[in-house]
């Protein structure tokens, strides 16, 4: 695995890094749809309707659940297929270093969060735009309680095995660890456009919350590149929006005012 800050590799190597990565992106949430829709047809035979506007909170869950599992099994043929000496990623059992790192992680995710959405609504006057996951969660509070488990078990584990497992993998191994970083992180950012637009924001919120998300995987990639164990980013991730989710959770009952 390259260590080099900038280390530009030949151009089948650096094409390799490009249509593999689009590749996995795209055939992960594809087959996440495709095991959706087959679980959906098979409730379905239950006589469980999903419309659309009254979703049961369980198969919201479902398909949550299946995105991600879709995320695995792309990545585990992916990793099958590849069979290659050359490791794009570490893994392994943590330290207790590790988990102080995932924990630094973590307080770099929400104070950088908080910060930036701050400073962009001081600065600019507009607000991020809203994830169509926090949305369904308000109409359904106990949804975030759910979330809270799949965000360790599924959501932040695929999401890093993917993203900074094998996209920032493949563009180091092309480019070098600072490239790979960022351009893994700006295909992170740019996948969650899918998720903001139900929330009916404009053009300058969305490209903004983008901007906010990408930083997010900026820290994330560099959490792994620190630490050279990707149980790290996971970990520190899964911390991030499973308390995210409580909060929220915490915000739809009435508990908490948020800003």
């Amino acid at each position: 695995m390259g260590t080099d800050r900038f280390d530009v590799q030949d151009t089948a190597t650096r094409l390799e890094s490009v249509l593999h990565s689009l590749g996995l992106i795209i055939g992960s949430f594809a087959t996440g749809i495709v095991l959706a829709i087959i679980a959906f047809s098979f409730v379905g035979a239950f006589g469980i309707t999903v419309d659309g506007e009254n979703v049961p909170v369980e198969i919201n869950v479902l398909a949550t659940v299946l995105q991600f599992v879709g995320f695995y099994l792309v990545c585990v043929w992916y990793l099958t297929w590849r069979q290659s000496s050359d490791s794009l990623f570490q893994f392994g059992r943590p330290s207790l270093r590790d988990v102080g790192w995932a924990i630094v992680g973590f307080f770099a995710l929400f104070v950088g969060v908080n910060v930036l959405s701050a400073v962009v609504i001081q600065l600019l006057g507009v607000t991020t735009a809203e994830n169509a996951v926090i949305t369904e969660g308000r109409q359904n509070p106990v949804y975030f309680l759910y979330l809270i488990p799949i965000a360790f078990l599924f959501n932040a584990p695929a999401e890093e095995l993917l993203f900074r497992g094998l996209v920032q993998g493949l563009f180091r191994r092309a480019y070098g660890v600072i490239p790979g970083v960022l351009i893994a992180s700006v295909l992170f950012g740019a996948v969650h456009i899918t998720a903001l637009f139900t929330s009916g924001a404009g053009t300058m919120s969305l490209a903004v919350t983008i901007g906010i998300t990408i930083v997010l995987g900026i820290v994330l990639g560099a959490l792994y590149e620190r630490t050279k164990n990707l149980f790290v980013p996971m970990l520190a991730h899964g911390i991030y929006n499973a308390v995210l989710f409580y909060i929220q959770w915490l915000s739809a009952t009435g508990q908490i005012s948020l800003p």
